[in-house]
């Protein structure tokens, strides 16, 4: 074989390469970008009205998560549930999910404000409302947390006890 074939094989197992591998690239800066997990210029107000009509809609609560691009424990629990399938699943079956922003350029106090100050416990602080936009409950996240992550068995614990099935009324006849 000549220089030529060589090379030219060469370039096409490099195209080929990159190729596949940008896909998969794409996908994972799409799963995991940690820069842009919560939005200063969003309309939260609005987000939130739209957040709880999809949950009346499909029967679930909202959750939000509050917090900023800024704050490292937010990232780490975004990504925690992320990456875990079975919490993620958990979350989605029974959430319609806000990530409402607070920074510097956007605190969105009015809302937090209307939400019962959530930023008392720091950040992230989870808000779940039901599906008539009603606050249930006020979670500080650092209690579930473990070492210098999250612990999956809180969270999963969390989603499963503030779940609009825990709260049914029927559940609770016979006690």
């Amino acid at each position: 074989m000549n220089k030529l074939t060589i090379m030219k094989k060469m370039v096409w197992a490099l195209l080929l390469g990159l190729f596949f591998a940008l896909p998969a690239i794409d996908v994972q800066a799409q799963t995991h970008d940690l820069e842009h997990i919560y939005n200063p210029a969003a309309d939260a107000k609005a987000d939130i009205a739209a957040a709880v009509k999809k949950a009346s809609q499909e029967k679930k609560h909202v959750l939000i998560q509050v917090g900023g691009n800024w704050c490292i424990w937010c990232k780490r629990l975004y990504k925690f549930v992320e990456d875990d399938a079975a919490l993620k699943a958990a979350m989605n079956k029974d959430y319609v999910v806000y990530h409402l922003n607070y920074s510097k350029e956007n605190k969105n106090l009015p809302i937090l404000k209307e939400l019962g100050f959530p930023q008392r416990f720091g950040f992230p602080v989870l808000v779940v409302l039901d599906g008539k936009g009603n606050r249930l409950h006020t979670q500080n996240t650092g209690l579930l947390e473990s070492a210098d992550s999250y612990d999956n068995k809180k969270l999963a614990e969390f989603f499963k006890q503030w779940s609009p099935a825990a709260l049914l009324p029927s559940n609770y006849v016979n006690e």
